[in-house]
């Protein structure tokens, strides 16, 4: 008698008949993601070494003074791009099968066979991905906002805190200044490649050129679609942008590194 794949997966957690080493993707899944769930937080908790001279961390950006707030503002600001983050349809998949095994892999024995979906709490609140999206553009503004402050530096320099001596400004670029406009860059990719965008965009349209505006429209879902193939390059991309950054910026405050300025 020949066993399917389906006898198989219903043997429990990790029956399979592949000989590949299915196991390594969802282990570096829960590695990278876990670790950056683990500085995220860290750099969030502490609430210092996010500024120096011009540079603002994108996990304290934008810059509040919450007096009435206990812990540290970051907390406030990373609720909303995390929040995307999590309710997004790849990075679902990938902690689903990285941290639930749910599925592991494809025909991978499951640890569980009842999935009824994404219909009862917690998991109800994924639906609430289109919102989140709506926040993450805003914060490509802002970010992009930090950005051209990054070229502002001070005529009397920086201050020995790092902070940026009050009097007039002039223009100049400093590696920071560049990582954090690759940083925009690789969110902004991420963002507007959103499966949500997308369907916001064109989802409910069956004929582009008899909608209202159907050129522009078609266009730029025509760019989003662009951006949507390649959603997980981005996604990743985006995630080692943010972090990257955020250690810059940080070794700089605190003296570890000193920031180049090429003009």
């Amino acid at each position: 008698m020949t066993t399917s794949v389906r006898d198989i997966r219903e043997q429990g957690l990790g029956a399979t008949l592949r000989r590949d080493a299915w196991w390594i993707q969802p282990l570096l899944t829960a590695l990278v993601l876990g670790s950056f769930a683990i500085y995220a937080t860290w750099a969030a908790w502490i609430n210092r070494n996010y500024v120096w001279g011009p540079y603002l961390s994108p996990f304290y950006s934008p810059l509040i003074n919450a007096g009435w707030w206990p812990l540290s503002p970051a907390f406030l600001i990373l609720v909303f791009p995390l929040g995307f983050r999590a309710t997004c349809y790849y990075y679902r998949k990938a902690y689903y099968r990285a941290f639930f095994l749910d599925p592991v892999a494809c025909a991978v024995g499951e640890p569980r066979h009842d999935y009824r979906g994404e219909t009862k709490f917690p998991f109800i609140i994924q639906n609430v991905h289109r919102f989140f999206m709506y926040a993450a553009v805003i914060f490509i503004f802002i970010l992009s906002y930090d950005v051209f402050l990054a070229t502002r530096w001070p005529v009397n320099g920086v201050l020995a805190t790092g902070r940026v001596a009050e009097g007039p400004r002039q223009f100049g670029i400093g590696v920071g200044t560049l990582l954090m406009a690759a940083n925009v860059i690789l969110l902004a990719c991420y963002t507007f490649g959103c499966h949500s965008l997308r369907h916001l965009i064109g989802g409910n349209v069956d004929c582009f050129s008899c909608a209202r505006g159907g050129r522009a429209r078609f266009q730029t879902w025509r760019g989003v679609s662009a951006l949507n193939r390649n959603h997980q390059l981005w996604a990743w991309c985006s995630l080692f942008g943010v972090a990257l950054t955020d250690v810059y910026i940080r070794l700089c405050a605190m003296g570890v590194i000193h920031d180049v300025r090429l003009f």
